[in-house]
């Protein structure tokens, strides 16, 4: 496996993301991710055009990130007739290492905007997006679509042809249509399609959970690298496996404990606001518990809690009782 990948004037290495995902993928997941080791690629979670030229990134949970936090591309969602230069000149300003286009968004309020993967159901107008990107920056431009509205294979390669053709540098590829559920496995082979047809660097998302999932999504697709989302959450170690065990890089397993790593999770969050901490830790915890037996316990605990203090103690509670992971 190629342990690295160019995306135009930027390398790589190794080729795994962590996705843009509404809610996690903020500075205290990004960071965690970094410390643990084997991430190349860092995303924000997607970012209104509209909204974007007026956030503080001082405050702003969707805008602040550390030194740290690089490469960093800033995902933006479109809505039909939202101008989408002042965003553009906003993420010059915040020293973007790149933009990427949310095409693949299936939420209900992004359809309703006609933002997401609703946007691809003009094609026309998501090449006139890409050539007003194309033309307002020299930063990278990466897209993130799903497969479609149904499994047409000529559509589908058409589409990517033409957001190659007018400037992507890189395509992140989730393998489920627009309508399908997580509980879908993932078309890792229909993404293979999509690489055979481009000549852009394409990274493969959808059911990455462990390192042998990752190496499968691999060798089905053929894809450059991997970008990982829901995995990344339950597991933020997981970059590091993959890097070490396929890619052969030297990630030092983490000795930190399961307990260690949450606590390491919220002591990031203080770089937010109060009012913004605990309504992220909650979002994590969801995905988090998932590697215990009874990890439904310890995220229902700190769902229910009014405060970190108390969110902290119930979690603290629920690693002391010395809980196997699965």
């Amino acid at each position: 496996m190629n342990p690295s990948l160019t995306i135009s004037n930027l390398s790589i290495s190794p080729p795994l993301a962590l996705a843009p995902m509404v809610g996690l993928s903020h500075s205290a997941l990004r960071t965690l991710t970094i410390e643990l080791g084997g991430v190349g690629l860092l995303f924000t979670e997607m970012l209104s055009v509209g909204r974007l030229p007026q956030e503080n990134a001082l405050v702003s949970p969707f805008l602040f990130r550390s030194p740290l936090e690089t490469p960093l591309f800033y995902q933006l969602f479109v809505s039909p007739g939202h101008d989408i230069i002042p965003a553009v000149e906003r993420l010059h300003q915040l020293e973007a290492q790149g933009i990427d286009l949310n095409l693949g968004c299936p939420a209900p309020n992004v359809r309703k905007q006609g933002a997401g993967c609703a946007l691809t159901s003009n094609s026309e107008q998501v090449r006139q997006t890409i050539m007003r990107l194309r033309r307002a920056t020299t930063l990278p431009l990466s897209a993130k679509i799903r497969l479609g509205v149904d499994l047409n294979e000529c559509r589908l390669l058409e589409f990517c042809r033409m957001l190659e053709g007018e400037g992507v540098d890189l395509l992140s590829v989730h393998g489920r249509l627009h309508g399908e559920k997580f509980c879908r496995r993932p078309r890792w082979d229909w993404i293979g399609k999509v690489k055979s047809a481009l000549t852009i660097p394409v990274l493969a998302n959808g059911g990455i959970f462990s390192v042998n999932d990752a190496r499968k999504c691999l060798e089905q697709s053929g894809a450059d690298g991997l970008m990982l989302g829901r995995g990344a959450v339950c597991r933020p170690w997981l970059f590091a496996d993959i890097a070490r065990e396929i890619y052969g890089m030297p990630c030092v397993p983490s000795s930190l404990s399961f307990a260690d790593i949450y606590s390491r999770f919220v002591s990031l969050l203080e770089r937010f606001r109060p009012e913004r901490r605990l309504g992220r830790l909650k979002q994590f915890t969801h995905y988090y518990g998932q590697n215990f037996s009874f990890g439904h316990h310890l995220a229902i605990a700190v769902q229910s809690s009014l405060s970190m203090e108390q969110a902290m103690e119930r979690a603290q509670s629920f690693f002391e009782k010395r809980v196997q992971p699965l």
